[in-house]
């Protein structure tokens, strides 16, 4: 694993500041090494490791598994790999690899829990994603992620077929609640905007509503991209037919207590997306198992 690992550009991260995030990880977890292993197994032992699944779901992050593994000391020689998207049986082999056995043991756990998070997130987008289709409406996640790990988390989303939202918050205007109540109200946000940016539509900003009234209100602003928060299914109807009878590019989203029960109700509203910060924050990970068996040992 010593060739340089442009996968990473999948991911949306640099190199350099992915080893970062698994040494600092791996510090929490033994700030003075592994004294366990260090007391039992002979530091020339090679293992063979084999990843499998215990539950069925969407594999997402092995690179990652075997990347931390490889930081952690193990010089791992992976020799079969399943590809982040597939589909997982109970007892599948997901890859076979080859180290150092302290560098395995160390990093087990931190490796385990990075690929069981990802493929939980994965596995819990895919379900969201095929309880409505065939229906056009993207799947969005929401900034409700693990700090530093924001973007592992919304590539997972990718995996399973949902779309990321914004990255941070400097990825375009998105006016919620707080905002709105700060200044008074949505025709103060309104006012606001013109005041300090009168070359730029409010059109192009997103602003949240959570009722038909101020959907109205900010549609006559000139308002043209709403997020439609914790609105029920009926008046997310409403609130679709007012604003395409307005115009019908206006891009509507919703989110708000969403999930895999009721998602195909709020898709079939005609909304262009469903926001669901559940894929993130409260996806269950992924069972699987990492078992390790002698391979050789060398001296030194």
């Amino acid at each position: 694993m010593s060739a340089p690992i442009d996968w990473l550009a999948r991911y949306g991260i640099p190199e350099h500041r992915f080893v970062t995030l698994i040494q600092r990880a791996l510090e929490e977890d033994a700030p003075l090494g592994d004294i366990t292993t260090r007391v039992c197994i002979p530091p020339y032992l090679r293992a063979q490791g084999i990843l499998r699944a215990k539950t069925a779901g969407v594999l997402a992050g092995v690179e990652l598994f075997i990347r931390t593994l490889d930081i952690a000391g193990g010089n791992v020689r992976a020799t079969f790999v399943l590809e982040d998207g597939t589909l997982l049986s109970p007892g599948q082999t997901v890859v076979i690899l080859e180290g150092n056995a302290h560098g395995l043991l160390l990093g087990e756990r931190l490796a385990l829990n990075l690929v069981q998070r990802l493929s939980g997130i994965a596995t819990c987008t895919r379900r969201i994603v095929d309880a409505v289709r065939p229906i056009p409406v993207r799947i969005l996640d929401t900034r409700k992620t693990t700090p530093l790990w924001r973007w592992a988390e919304k590539y997972a989303v990718r995996v399973g077929g949902g779309h990321n939202h914004r990255m941070s918050l400097s990825d375009g205007v998105l006016i919620k609640d707080n905002h709105i109540a700060l200044v008074g109200g949505i025709r103060a946000i309104a006012e606001h905007w013109q005041r300090v940016h009168p070359m730029i539509p409010l059109a192009q900003a997103e602003i949240e509503v959570r009722s038909i009234e101020e959907l109205e209100e900010a549609l006559h602003l000139g308002f043209r991209r709403f997020l439609l928060d914790n609105m029920r299914v009926e008046d997310v109807r409403r609130a679709v037919e007012l604003a395409r009878s307005v115009s019908e590019d206006t891009w509507l989203e919703v989110s708000g207590g969403i999930d895999v029960h009721n998602v195909r109700a709020y898709a079939e509203t005609g909304v262009n997306a469903i926001s669901i910060g559940a894929l993130t924050h409260s996806a269950p990970a992924l069972d699987m198992h990492f078992k390790l068996s002698p391979h050789s040992i060398q001296g030194p």
